[in-house]
């Protein structure tokens, strides 16, 4: 899909004025804290349910309100919407008018993929956030990857209760056949996913790191010996997990690792470098999501000019026109936009100032 009209009220510091986006490439100036990337962390919201930028839901909410809301038409005419109460926590869901219970009844509808300079912790964060990363792939190009992960966290949380309850240890054998069933399926489907991955990233990464592309590399652990089964591994590490209180092995523990010339790409890219390969891995993923046509990606990037010079913003310039989804990019000035923006591409441009957005013709007159 692509956002036609996104409305704000009551978010951080946005104005509430209805933007018109172009369903193409849409860039957005303004300075440091004018509210550029509120516009994307407000269509972010409507996408995930949660903000890129704090765990913090009332930090979110313009000063002295209590609720905000976030509402957009795409280009076929359907309207989804989600306001969010900060003192109750409630969430009012609707789409097309009808009110709906769960926020993954938006995220059916809407894939929002972004990059900040924070989407590093994609490196530095740990196996959890490349869990999160693959997992938001596959709940969009696996359709039943939702319910498989549903099952595995149920299991998963009776195993782990009776880990930690001695009274219940003989519960433990029949949710430990379960665990080892939903496991198995579970890795399955990531490891079917992380293959149509690989082929691809290498295209991405040809375009984006064409003198390293060959050398990058993606391993997957799916939480458990490679030549072991996991009933076997569980066995063996019983009292382990006992001492511990949960499990510790399994497909809640898998990782998938970016590895060049088989070591941590973190440990030899530069910064630019990496920005460029965080670029590769989303492109991947927006394209296999946008394969699928359950719903087209919406691609976002905030500030643009943060690590990436001039040469390696024309690397993704020649990236951006490959992708069949709608770019909001910010920047903080025109010069970071270059070569971006030229006279053959389609695309509209914004100027932010305390919160009000404001359409521009010219480049020139920001």
């Amino acid at each position: 899909m692509s956002v036609l009209k996104l409305i704000t009220q009551n978010f951080r510091n946005l104005k509430g004025d209805q933007v018109t986006f172009h369903p193409d490439n849409n860039f957005i100036i303004g300075a440091n804290g004018s509210g550029k990337s509120s516009l994307l962390e407000a269509i972010f919201f409507l996408g995930h349910g949660k903000s890129f930028r704090t765990s913090k839901v009332n930090s979110i909410v313009h000063h002295q309100e209590n609720k905000f809301v976030v509402s957009i038409k795409d280009l076929e005419q359907r309207q989804l919407g989600l306001s969010k109460d900060v003192i109750t926590g409630q969430s009012d869901i609707k789409i097309n008018s009808e009110r709906h219970s769960r926020l993954s009844d938006l995220a059916k509808n809407i894939a929002v993929q972004i990059v900040t300079p924070e989407t590093f912790k994609l490196f530095f964060g740990g196996p959890k956030e490349r869990r999160r990363f693959i997992d938001l792939g596959l709940f969009h190009v696996k359709h039943e990857f939702s319910l498989q992960w549903r099952e595995f966290a149920k299991v998963l949380k009776h195993r782990n209760a009776c880990i930690k309850t001695i009274s219940n240890h003989s519960m433990l054998a029949y949710w430990t056949d379960l665990f080892c069933q939903h496991s198995e399926a579970v890795a399955d489907s990531r490891d079917q996913y992380v293959n149509e991955f690989k082929i691809e990233l290498s295209k991405w990464t040809k375009l984006l790191l064409p003198s390293l592309s060959e050398q990058i590399k993606i391993q997957y652990l799916r939480g458990w010996s490679q030549n072991k089964t996991l009933s076997a591994v569980l066995l063996e590490n019983k009292d382990r997990e006992i001492q511990h209180g949960f499990s510790l092995y399994g497909a809640q523990k898998f990782d998938v690792r970016f590895l060049l010339n088989k070591t941590p790409i973190d440990m030899l890219l530069s910064r630019g470098q990496q920005k460029l390969f965080l670029l590769a891995l989303t492109f991947a993923q927006a394209k296999l999501i946008e394969r699928v046509k359950r719903v087209k990606p919406i691609l976002l990037i905030d500030d643009i000019g943060a690590e990436l010079d001039i040469n390696s913003r024309s690397l993704l310039s020649t990236a951006i026109d490959k992708l069949n989804c709608q770019v909001i990019i910010t920047a903080i000035d025109k010069f970071a936009l270059e070569p971006l923006v030229s006279s053959n591409k389609n695309y509209k441009m914004f100027h932010v100032k305390h919160g009000e957005i404001q359409e521009i013709s010219d480049v020139d007159k920001c």
